[in-house]
């Protein structure tokens, strides 16, 4: 059986009926919160695997709700939002959301991103676990302490911001990373001409890292947003 636990935190009756029915039959566990004060109450005393968070609650914003969750908790939050604007998902990442799925989704979707947030999750445990400072995804392998990146049998020659990017991205494996987030932790700023030099110095690291650059399956880029490091699956090793 699944021993997720989710926290649903959505006002609209039949939008959380939908979600909770669907979590139900797939076997996860769940609580509700139908505003963002309860919310961060069910999350501080229940501690959930997951939080499924709408953003327009109705006696606070949902931006505020992550806010104040982050203050304690690096718990896993998925946005479910009408809103669709790319301002609206970049100040949600930023505000340190996980992942963003706006209305109307499919329960597939939903379901999928579940799947890969749980993913996650176990990779963390079991670094945590090995204590290992060697990150391994399909071909890459980055040795954190040595401070190399290969792929295969052969090592990558990176620059210094290189590095760091694919550092920074293969440690937030499946989640997206804005702009934002990337030029602050890169550069220690998000000015323009650093958001501009991401663009440039991304392009080089995938040239290095991907056989195919048209089609990536290291790095996706998430156009008006960020970027995001996928998970690679040992049968979509480079070369086969």
């Amino acid at each position: 059986m699944n021993k997720t636990v989710i926290l649903v935190v959505e006002d609209d009756t039949p939008i959380r009926n939908l979600i909770t029915t669907t979590l139900k039959t797939h076997e996860y566990k769940y609580l509700t919160a139908a505003n963002g004060e309860s919310a961060i109450m069910e999350a501080s005393s229940h501690n959930p695997d997951i939080i499924l968070l709408d953003l327009g609650l109705p006696d606070m914003d949902g931006i505020q709700v992550i806010q104040r969750i982050r203050s304690w908790s690096n718990v896993p939050i998925i946005v479910i939002s009408a809103r669709s604007e790319d301002t609206d998902k970049i100040q949600a990442l930023d505000s340190g959301a996980d992942d963003y799925l706006t209305k109307p989704f499919s329960v597939e979707e939903l379901l999928a991103r579940l799947r890969v947030t749980r993913r996650r999750l176990s990779m963390m445990g079991a670094d945590l676990r090995d204590g290992s400072s060697v990150f391994l995804n399909g071909q890459l392998r980055v040795d954190y302490g040595a401070g190399c990146a290969y792929l295969g049998e052969d090592e990558l020659h990176l620059t210094p911001i290189e590095y760091k990017l694919l550092c920074l991205l293969s440690q937030n494996v499946d989640r997206v990373l804005t702009h934002t987030y990337i030029t602050q932790h890169v550069w220690g700023n998000s000015w323009d001409n650093s958001v501009a030099s991401l663009r440039v110095f991304m392009a080089a690291l995938r040239k290095k890292l991907e056989s195919r650059p048209d089609s990536p399956q290291y790095i996706q880029t998430h156009i008006g947003v960020g970027y995001r490091m996928l998970r690679v699956e040992a049968l979509h090793l480079r070369g086969q």
